[in-house]
């Protein structure tokens, strides 16, 4: 097949060439963010779930749906290493600008610029790596305290009050948010809820890992009635095959119904999978129709393909230890597995592989479905870690 012509698109964020199974996640939220935009309640949203399941895909989809539909957006994504303030102010900052230029909410939006300026001036002491222009000097006493929840809240506050003279609605769309801190998370939550309170359009759009849901409610307990969790997972076997098979047809390809069934079957559904194999399946074959035999040397090339990239990149971040207690899970299976099932494989006491487990939770490969119990967040990843350490060693 042509490789120039191949549909599929396999990476990080990439858009596939068919959305398949994502509807009703963004009819909720179109609806949403128009609640919003109009003063009537609604909740910010949150879609959670595992690596591959296409979240980041879906959150800029919303958000393209939602600046074609006129909502200021402003996209983010949470870091490891970098504070949530460092990334929001210059995105606020562009969006407060295109404010001003509209004469509706000129006055009230530079009014949110001073806010911002005190904002940033305030807190760089605290957060050194934030870096951002400042267009006007900073109005006294506006978001100028030097405490995160507080000045957040009335951050938002004002930038609220120039998107309501415009008519419009602020949208915040932060991905990976399984990486902000604690006390970041609780201000981002506050002021939200600020905004909710007073029929402000500033809401969010958020996207992270299963373990987010979790942190959420512990930075502010009433986390869970602000916001709607919406759980990503894999596809439906038919929503899968529809992903597959579209693409092709619109090349003028056709794929047979079994080799369709196996690449269904071999990614279990999963988004990024599916367009991996798509992508090697493609290249693999000589001509239409694509017959299983394609399917079955592209799958070989797939996971080599996924063994040195997606995979390995989470593996190679892994500290001795870490890589000893995953091959440990991966030995019991998919999972999830009860911790004390795992530490009897490692022949070790529970609590004393407690640093490592939490270690792994933090660089979000794995995570906690209920109490005790302990899952990958990559799906596969444990027949990766069964290949690349045969021995256990």
């Amino acid at each position: 097949m042509d490789p120039i012509r191949n549909p599929y698109a396999p990476g990080a964020g990439s858009q596939p060439p068919e959305l398949a199974g994502r509807r009703e996640v963004r009819e909720a939220a179109r609806i949403a963010l128009e609640r919003t935009r109009t003063g009537r309640p609604s909740k910010s949203i949150l879609m959670v779930g595992l690596r591959g399941v296409g979240k980041t895909v879906l959150l800029d989809r919303i958000r393209e749906d939602a600046e074609a539909n006129g909502i200021c957006v402003l996209r983010t994504e949470a870091l490891e290493n970098r504070s949530l303030p460092s990334t929001l102010a210059p995105q606020l900052r562009i969006v407060l600008l295109k404010l001003s230029r509209r004469e509706a909410a000129k006055r009230l939006a530079q009014r949110a610029l001073r806010g911002l300026a005190g904002f940033v001036g305030s807190l760089k002491v605290k957060y050194q790596d934030m870096e951002v222009g400042l267009d006007l000097d900073p109005e006294p006493g506006l978001a100028d305290n030097g405490d995160l929840e507080t000045d957040l809240q009335d951050l938002f506050e004002v930038v609220g009050h120039a998107a309501k003279a415009d008519g419009s609605c602020v949208a915040l769309f932060v991905d990976e948010l399984q990486y902000v801190a604690e006390d970041e998370l609780a201000a981002l939550i506050t002021a939200l809820h600020r905004t909710s309170q007073r029929r402000l359009p500033v809401t969010m759009v958020g996207a992270g890992l299963p373990q987010v849901r979790g942190r959420m409610g512990k930075a502010k307990s009433y986390a869970e009635r602000l916001f709607e969790f919406s759980e990503i997972g894999a596809l439906s076997p038919e929503d899968a095959t529809l992903a597959i098979a579209k693409p092709a047809k619109d090349e003028g390809v056709e794929i047979e119904a079994p080799a369709l069934a196996a690449i269904v079957s071999q990614t279990k559904c999963y988004p990024y999978f599916l367009q991996e194999w798509g992508k090697h399946v493609w290249d693999t074959a000589e001509r239409s129709p694509i017959t299983n035999s394609s399917v079955e040397i592209a799958s070989m090339q797939a996971v080599a393909h996924l063994d040195e990239s997606f995979f390995r990149v989470r593996f190679d971040r892994l500290t001795p230890s870490e890589r000893r207690y995953l091959r440990a899970m991966a030995h019991l299976g998919a999972g999830p597995h009860r911790s004390g099932d795992i530490a009897q494989a490692l022949g070790r006491p529970v609590t004393s592989l407690a640093p490592t487990r939490g270690q792994l939770i933090n660089k979000g490969m794995i995570w906690s479905p209920s109490h005790g119990d302990t899952a990958f967040t990559v799906p596969m990843f444990d027949e990766f870690m069964l290949r690349i350490m045969p021995d256990n060693e």
